[in-house]
């Protein structure tokens, strides 16, 4: 009887170790201005959507920044950009990947490559133009540098994954540190091997093929991340990347939006601007790519949020006429779909 009582008693004071552990490292997520990376930024008004309370969409876009390729005011442009996008009722989870070449228009500069927003005018400006493009109302942003994901991934204990192909690069930038070399096949990658998967775009497809491999690897991450091993370890993987990260999020924020993790589905990914969409232009003489219609993109994020991926297809019963089985119209049903706005 004692015994137990005195268990109990050690999983108690563990739970609340946890617990304030947890809490003090999701804290520190969220830096103040002598501490910003964004510091230097000139602060601009932007038009930022109502605080998120909780039952409405919620969308966070995820900004990975390599601090070598630092500009003057010492922050990268955007690497990778990926927007996350939760239904709240649905529990339902969707993934964007942007193409950080999509030429757009940055509010109160002009156009540009989307992946330039973050260093004219910091993680809002980001967040507004990826907004923008998207038809969302994104409320947060998460800024992480690659020794960041690296860190997350080797406190995780690595992540089993499927290389799909040999993949060989030689950068020859701080001694070789990011080289890649990976083989086919079934592994668990630790922190490098992720980074140097992610990374990789030296193919046929480029940066296609990099951020449909970004999105399938965040989802893997995001299951793994979910096991109960992990869970009861969270304490020591927060403070494992938080030198790394930056964000808006509140703990708040980050404690209903945990909540919602426990029982997300993954729905979906896509990329933005999709294949068909895709226009190759040349500004000057920089090559960018462009939408070829901002309605159709809209609507295009609208289908994918309306839809599961996971689900088994039901049989193609559509009428040549664009009309389904039932006589509805198959886009007027996709339009209905919450986006957030």
């Amino acid at each position: 009887m004692y015994g137990v009582l005195v268990a109990l008693g050690l999983v108690g004071a563990y739970a609340g170790y946890q617990a304030y552990g947890v809490y003090n490292a999701l804290d520190n997520f969220q830096k103040d201005e002598t501490e910003s990376r964004f510091e230097n930024i000139p602060v601009e008004p932007v038009n930022l959507p109502p605080k998120w309370e909780g039952k409405e969409r919620v969308n966070i876009l995820l900004l990975g920044g390599d601090a070598r390729d630092s500009e003057v005011n010492g922050i990268a442009r955007s690497d990778s950009m990926l927007v996350v996008s939760v239904d709240p009722l649905t529990k339902k989870a969707h993934l964007f990947s942007i193409l950080r070449d999509t030429y757009v228009n940055i509010p109160g500069h002009g156009k540009g490559r989307i992946n330039t927003a973050i260093t004219t005018g910091g993680p809002n400006l980001a967040m507004q133009t990826a907004g923008d493009l998207l038809g969302l109302d994104i409320q947060y942003y998460v800024y992480a540098e690659f020794e960041g994901f690296k860190s997350l991934i080797d406190a995780m204990g690595g992540i089993e994954f499927e290389v799909e192909k040999n993949m060989k690069y030689t950068d020859n930038a701080d001694g070789n540190r990011y080289d890649i070399d990976l083989k086919k096949g079934l592994q668990v990658l630790d922190g490098d091997k992720a980074l140097q998967y992610v990374r990789f775009r030296h193919d046929a497809m480029s940066d296609f093929t990099r951020t449909e491999r970004q999105r399938n690897f965040m989802k893997a991450v995001a299951q793994e991340m979910q096991s109960t091993w992990n869970l009861i370890r969270m304490k020591e993987i927060l403070e494992s990347v938080q030198p790394y990260i930056e964000t808006n999020l509140t703990v708040s924020d980050m404690l209903k939006l945990g909540q919602l993790g426990l029982g997300l589905h993954m729905a979906g990914s896509a990329q933005v601007p999709p294949m068909e969409l895709i226009s190759e232009e040349r500004v000057g003489t920089a090559s960018v790519l462009m939408a070829r219609s901002e309605d159709r993109l809209l609507d295009y994020v609208k289908e994918v949020l309306a839809g599961d991926e996971t689900l088994t297809p039901a049989p193609d019963t559509d009428n040549a006429d664009g009309t389904d089985a039932r006589g509805g119209s198959v886009k007027a049903e996709t339009e209905g779909a919450d986006t957030g706005q």
